[in-house]
Parts: structure tokens; C-alpha cells; sequence
């Protein structure tokens, strides 16, 4: 796991989170031509291990933009006005995959719980019932802002496609923390990010693209430019990318799937487990109290309410510039309520320990200020 200086701070966000000097050296790699032999080289090693990244034997894709951009590209291939789509709603990003389906010409129909928990597979189930036709399933695996997870990926997938839908897997802050075998559990796109579990820098949304998608494309194509799917397989097939690639940022992710790969899959998964209910446990012993239930609890980002009295900013400050770790506050409702430790990618015992740790020293300190 990686080192930390004495000058670096430990970022225990629910990402960006920290990345091996590994990863970031291969970002002084030369500039290479984005045309030439050399770039076809990297770009295929690329997206062989994205293939195992997202367990899939279909096409991939490797854009440079957030992972919003990924979620964009996903609604926008497959929404076309007038169309309905199914979204279960428990979050801010949950909410914002919601409103990206109006903006694509949609109707979202939202299945909604209350922030903290996730809307029972049964409502999904009656929900779809009740739209009869619809287009697609858009579900946040990991709702980031509220620490929570939707259990039934694949029980949703493939209720989707028992539908005639396409199911698509908002992964960005948990694939590569939870495995998520896309073409064992019927997704047509599942996305994710590249600076969290996966632990390289901020920049890349990667996402993988059933053939059910790449054949619908051909006969509805998106209007979209940047985002335009065919146009990404049409280059991907000679080695390409359309548009001008975050090359630093591709050597990046190259050298942490290789990382990845090296641990493998049951250590990857194993790890972020046990690091997880650490932390649950560790904030348990401190009073304090997580956002989400047990049974829905993440595994990749901690929520927890403050004690009664402590202010948000003065915690978080506290805590980076008094002890050298950066953590999260809340959104939306939970905005002061609450702070969100990231449990990603180089997540270890040490960081574990130095987090709980710093957080009990800092709540005691403001509480008897």
C-alpha cells in the first residue's frame, strides 16, 4: 500500500482518494502521438483490463471527463424524447440521474425512499408493472451521499430485462470495491469512475456496453457529439479514441488496473470489506452513529451524524490541518449533520487506524472547547 510523506495529507474522501507513487509517476510518461502505434498499444492494454475490471466480454469504453460525464453518456445513448425510465431515488446523485433523464427528452419515473435507506425491490417491481413500457432502469449502486447501498443489482437487472428494458449500473464509487460481474448479472452499461476504488487520479469515467446497446445503436444513433458511443467503437476498433485523450490520465489508469490486477478480485474485495466494518466499528465504539442501516450500509463510504454541538466545519478543518486527514461533510439534507469517510482503492489498516484515531481526538477536543 502506499507510503505517506510527512507533508502529504491522507485523503479519506469518497474520492478523489489517495493513489500509489506507481500510478502517479506513470503521468511523467512522454506525450505520444494519440494517432500513432504507440497510443494503439496502450489503449488496447487499457481496455483489456478494463474487460476484467468490469468482468465482461463486450465492448468498453475509457472517456475523458467525471464520472457525471460517464452517467451523461449512458442516458443520453439511450433516452430518446418521450421515452420513460425507471429511477430509483435515495440521494443526491440518485436525484441527479433522475433529472438527467428529463434533460435527455425523458420521463423518469422515480421510485423514491427516504435518504438513508433504498426503495424496497419490490416497489422497482410495481413500479415497472405500472409503466408497462419503458426504456431503461438507471440505478445507483452506491449512493455516495448518504453512505448506502442498493443491494439488488442484479435482481433489478434482471427484472429489467424481463421487462425489455436495458439496465444500467451506476458503479462510480463502488466497482473495484464490490465486484460487479456485468455480464453474469444481464447489464447493458455499468460505469464507473476512476479515482475511487479504483485508485487512480480524477479525469476518466470508464463504462462497459452490452451488445443489446451497441445493436440498438445502429439503428437509433445519439445526439450527442462527445458522448456519441458508435463513434467511440467505431475508433476503438483501429486503437483510437475520437477526440484528444487525457493521455497522462490513461498511463494513470493503466498502472492502477495493472495494481489491481496483481491483487486480484477476492483480495480486492476482501480488503475493502474488512476495512469497511473497521471503520463502522470504530465509529460504533465512539458513540457515534452511521447514516445507513446495516442492511444497506456501503462498504466504499461511511456516513456518520455528528455528536450533538460539534460544527461541521470546524471538525473537518480540525481534522485537516491539526492531524493531516481530509474527510467529507454532507449534501443536501445532511449538509452539517453529518461527515463521510471514503473506504477506497489503497484503503489499509494503518489509514484505518490513523482515521479513527485523528476522528475521536478531534470530536473530543471540539466538544470541550
Amino acid at each position: 500500500m502506499m507510503p505517506m510523506s510527512s507533508e502529504q495529507k491522507l485523503i479519506m474522501l469518497p474520492g478523489p482518494t489517495n493513489v500509489s507513487p506507481r500510478v502517479m509517476q506513470a503521468m511523467l510518461r512522454p506525450i505520444i502521438n494519440h494517432r500513432g502505434d504507440a497510443f494503439r498499444q496502450l489503449y488496447g492494454g487499457l481496455l483489456g483490463k478494463a474487460r476484467q475490471l468490469f468482468q465482461t466480454k463486450g465492448e468498453v469504453l475509457v472517456l475523458s471527463c467525471s464520472g457525471t460525464g460517464g452517467v451523461e453518456t449512458a442516458v443520453f445513448n439511450l433516452i430518446r424524447p418521450g421515452d420513460t425510465a425507471i429511477v430509483p431515488v435515495f440521494g443526491e446523485f440518485s436525484s441527479r440521474l433522475a433529472e438527467t433523464v428529463e434533460l435527455a427528452g425523458g420521463k423518469a419515473v422515480q421510485v423514491k425512499s427516504e435518504f438513508g435507506k433504498v426503495p424496497p425491490l419490490s416497489d422497482l417491481q410495481d413500479a415497472m408493472t405500472k409503466a408497462g413500457r419503458f426504456k431503461a432502469l438507471f440505478l445507483v449502486h452506491n449512493e455516495t451521499s448518504t453512505g448506502v447501498t442498493a443491494p439488488y443489482a442484479r435482481e433489478a437487472s434482471r427484472m429489467a430485462r424481463d421487462h425489455g428494458a436495458f439496465a444500467v449500473i451506476d458503479a462510480i464509487s463502488s466497482l473495484g470495491g464490490y465486484a460487479i460481474p456485468v455480464d453474469e448479472w444481464g447489464i447493458d452499461m455499468c460505469v464507473t469512475g476512476s479515482q475511487k476504488c479504483i485508485a487512480a487520479p480524477p479525469g476518466l469515467a470508464l463504462l462497459s456496453v452490452s451488445s443489446k446497446v451497441v445493436d440498438f445503436l445502429k439503428t437509433s444513433p445519439p445526439k450527442t457529439r462527445y458522448f456519441d458511443i458508435p463513434r467511440y467503437l467505431e475508433y476503438g476498433a483501429n486503437g483510437e479514441t475520437p477526440f484528444t485523450p487525457a493521455l497522462p490520465l490513461y498511463y494513470a489508469m493503466d498502472e492502477a488496473l495493472k495494481e489491481f490486477i496483481e491483487e486480484g478480485w477476492t483480495k480486492r474485495v476482501q480488503r475493502h470489506d474488512e476495512m469497511s466494518k473497521a471503520i463502522y466499528d470504530g465509529v460504533a465504539k465512539l458513540g457515534l452513529r452511521a447514516v445507513a442501516s446495516p442492511d444497506v450500509r456501503s462498504k466504499t463510504v461511511i456516513a456518520t451524524y455528528y455528536p450533538p454541538g460539534v460544527d461541521d466545519s470546524q471538525f473537518r478543518k480540525s481534522m485537516s490541518q491539526d492531524k493531516g486527514i481530509v474527510v467529507a461533510g454532507g449534501f443536501g439534507p445532511f449538509k452539517g449533520k453529518v461527515f463521510r469517510i471514503g473506504c477506497m482503492g489503497q484503503i489499509n489498516g494503518g489509514y484505518v487506524d490513523r482515521t479513527l484515531k485523528a476522528v475521536g481526538e478531534t470530536l473530543q477536543k471540539l466538544q470541550h472547547a
